[in-house]
């Protein structure tokens, strides 16, 4: 009888461990969507705020126009030769901040490139980028945003760090390779970077910016796809493909 209760008792503990054991793991999961979840709306209302900024200058400046115009007018009339050819100079470099550089038809890329594009050369940093991509992808716009998003910001980060500004450069160069969307980002850097295995890591010590990178990695790995980075003396690049 009592050999019968201890198995009876140790039978009951089983149940309540395993039981236990799908709660928490349970919990987990439900913990890490949420933050998965509330990491990818940041994202997009980051880049959201980014592409409104930029279209807000763009708004502000044809709003201007007319003024613009006016004032040249009357400089011509006056006769004000160089004071016209220096209002033109600077309008020209007032135009440049609000530049769409990248214009590929595909709304989601241009969007998140201009914005990231308009970001970096705030800070002085030169931004070469070429995009061939068709306007529709048949690809979630999440993923796109948390890939080329984190590259980018990956990148100005790197690039922000580096003390001359002639130094400072991101190249970018996304195209359709066969059947699959090709994205490439190299940038400077002026410091060496960790690596554990194949893993690149942080330099910040923000966990966001590590979890981004794991994003980025699931992203890829979640659409069967290839992702390489690679770290030189004062460079370093990363290079994805996704099987469309």
């Amino acid at each position: 009888m009592e050999i019968s209760f201890l198995a009876i008792a140790a039978f009951l503990s089983l149940i309540l461990i395993f039981i236990g054991t799908i709660l928490i793991r349970k919990y987990i999961i439900k913990a890490a969507d949420s933050r998965i979840g509330a990491y990818q709306n940041d994202l997009l209302e980051k880049h959201f705020e980014e592409v409104e900024n930029m279209y807000r200058q763009t708004r502000g400046w044809r709003h201007d126009y007319k003024n613009h115009i006016q004032t040249m007018k009357a400089y011509l009339a006056m006769n004000e030769i160089k004071k016209l050819e220096a209002y033109l100079d600077e309008l020209d470099t007032d135009l440049t901040t609000v530049d769409t550089v990248v214009k590929t038809g595909n709304v989601m890329i241009d969007a998140i490139l201009n914005s990231k594009i308009s970001l970096a050369k705030a800070k002085n940093i030169h931004v070469d980028a070429k995009a061939i991509v068709p306007r529709q992808l048949n690809m979630s716009e999440v993923d796109l945003s948390i890939i080329i998003g984190n590259l980018m910001d990956n990148a100005i980060e790197a690039c922000d760090k580096v003390k001359e500004e002639r130094d400072r450069y991101i190249r970018v160069y996304i195209d359709i390779l066969k059947g699959q969307l090709y994205i490439y980002v190299m940038n400077s850097v002026n410091e060496s970077l960790q690596r554990k295995g194949r893993i690149y890591l942080s330099t910040k010590n923000s966990r966001e910016h590590g979890f981004g990178l794991v994003r980025m990695d699931k992203v890829v790995e979640k659409h069967k796809g290839y992702l390489d980075r690679q770290n030189e003396e004062g460079v370093f690049a990363t290079e994805v493909m996704l099987p469309l």
